[in-house]
């Protein structure tokens, strides 16, 4: 629609009822997919008890395991962000911790992504032997990434009172690049 009505100029466009009407419906139906269909979030604030907590680990799941296609097909890195700041912050039921393991043990072994640093934030929440033990386990693995990464991950649960900005992990990196010189 917006290509057959775009002869009429921006102005007539937007007031031309069938491109109206497909304008609604597209946004009906952005709203019953990912990423937008998990804006919003529950009513109360309880991200655990919300019915779209699924769909939020399954979107965030979606960009961690196949990349390429989220970002053909839903790539929104300010939802992501978002997203990972609400899990974080999350009651942090068992099924809920397990996923989110996953998730920071997914992230922490491929290349970084845009926003991919917000993950501290969940590994932070669901700080545990398993999860250091997988971290470790990436530090010692022959990917550059995940030593890198995990390394990473795991200097700042030592340090749970150190911010994880951009300046911290530069000089994270820095040190580590000394260390090895």
């Amino acid at each position: 629609m917006w290509l057959l009505t775009r002869p009429l100029g921006a102005d007539e466009q937007y007031r031309e009822p069938a491109f109206l009407q497909a304008r609604r419906r597209h946004q009906q139906a952005q709203r019953r997919s990912l990423p937008d269909g998990v804006w919003g979030g529950p009513v109360d604030g309880d991200r655990a008890a919300w019915p779209g907590l699924p769909y939020v680990l399954l979107s965030l799941e979606w960009e961690a395991r196949y990349p390429l296609e989220w970002t053909q097909h839903a790539k929104a890195w300010g939802t992501k962000q978002s997203l990972i700041r609400e899990v974080a912050r999350a009651r942090q039921e068992e099924a809920i911790r397990a996923k989110l393991t996953d998730l920071v043990e997914i992230v922490v072994h491929r290349a970084y992504r845009c926003k991919d640093r917000e993950y501290v934030r969940v590994a932070r929440a669901v700080d545990s032997a398993d999860l250091r033990g997988r971290l470790d386990r990436a530090a010692d693995s022959d990917s550059p990434w995940a030593r890198c990464h995990a390394g990473y991950v795991l200097w700042l649960l030592d340090r749970p009172d150190l911010p994880n900005t951009r300046r911290v992990w530069q000089t994270w990196v820095a040190g580590e690049a000394a260390a090895l010189l």
